[in-house]
């Protein structure tokens, strides 16, 4: 027999547990550093990250992520407890990052995508940038052959590019169509769930297309192999695995995706000579099968980009982290409070 309000009564139920638990967060940072263009929101500068620790120092409880994971696994999740973790492998988590991590004495997670460790490439999403949207002048038709299918582009205003151009259309997923934003936001949806031989393939059209050389900015490098030694090197940064290419999980089969999974933690196991029990998936993107391989293939606890806190019902395989901007102190402070109390 069906009780008329049952449903609603345990939601509210279970929204006033939530709200008197125990709660803590993680949160999810990929870069310490200053650049010209950041269409994605990467960067944080050194100066607000040192003014986050600062304020996670007075405020909150830092932990490390699997300090933050063993508590969930014996149910006795600390309050207003914070993990760090940066997601990618840029070599400024171990130049800017990690000496600010040591002056405050505050613990962090790094996942690591192992294919571009010591690579003179950029991230793949770095370099479209580098290919598209520097202020110079682009040939106004491209056509590009993805599998079985040619996807042609008129840029029209767009094939001219200016410095203005990127206040009115900041990020890429609010570009304003006929922008050049437009055009790389749309260039980066084809490439995104492409196997990695097909995308750099892919790459070296648009670079050849639109007459600009691939080059590893400094400010952009990967990790090396000595630098991610050095990073790991104390006891204050773990880390974790992040996939081989960076791939959209969700957009392959299982076994590509058991390899991109399994490989990574393989390969950060034979350079750092210790288990690696951390993961991260790729733009937070996954499937339920997902979800059971990283649990088959050996690792404690796997974060997600669900913006969420942690709390004794949370997913150990799907811990949800919040993305942190490039905030002062003041207003890092005030988005703390908002997630803890929400």
């Amino acid at each position: 027999m069906r009780i008329p309000g049952l449903g609603r009564l345990q939601r509210v139920k279970q929204q006033l547990q939530r709200r008197l638990a125990s709660k803590s967060l993680i949160l999810m940072y990929h870069r310490v550093a200053e650049v010209d263009l950041d269409p994605w929101s990467l960067c944080v500068t050194p100066q607000h990250f040192a003014e986050h620790l600062e304020v996670l120092q007075k405020y909150a409880y830092p932990i490390s992520l699997q300090q933050l994971a063993q508590a969930h696994r014996h149910g006795n999740i600390p309050h207003r407890a914070v993990a760090i973790t940066f997601d990618d492998g840029y070599a400024d988590n171990l130049h800017h990052a990690k000496p600010l991590l040591e002056r405050y004495g505050i613990p962090a997670t790094v996942f690591i995508s192992t294919g571009y460790i010591g690579k003179q490439r950029e991230f793949w999403w770095d370099e479209l940038e580098w290919l598209l949207l520097q202020p110079q002048k682009l040939p106004e038709k491209f056509s590009l052959k993805i599998k079985t299918t040619t996807h042609h582009w008129e840029l029209g205003t767009a094939a001219d590019c200016s410095e203005d151009d990127y206040d009115r259309d900041r990020h890429p997923w609010e570009a304003k169509p006929g922008s050049r934003l437009f055009f790389y936001y749309s260039l980066w949806q084809l490439l995104q769930s492409l196997p990695e031989s097909d995308r750099l393939k892919a790459l070296d059209e648009i670079s050849a297309w639109a007459m600009v050389e691939p080059i590893a900015r400094k400010t952009h490098c990967s990790l090396l192999p000595e630098e991610l030694l050095a990073l790991e090197q104390g006891e204050l940064v773990e880390i974790g695995a992040h996939t081989v290419t960076h791939p959209f999980l969700s957009a392959h089969s299982l076994a590509f995706q058991r390899h991109e999974i399994q490989q990574s933690k393989a390969d950060l196991e034979k350079i750092l000579n210790r288990p690696v029990t951390s993961f991260a998936y790729p733009h937070g993107d996954y499937t339920t099968e997902t979800v059971n391989l990283i649990s088959e293939v050996g690792f404690a606890c796997a974060c997600s980009c669900i913006q969420d806190i942690v709390w004794r019902e949370s997913d150990c395989f799907q811990l949800p982290r919040f993305g942190v901007e490039n905030w002062n102190g003041e207003e890092f402070a005030k988005q703390l409070s908002r997630w803890f109390n929400d």
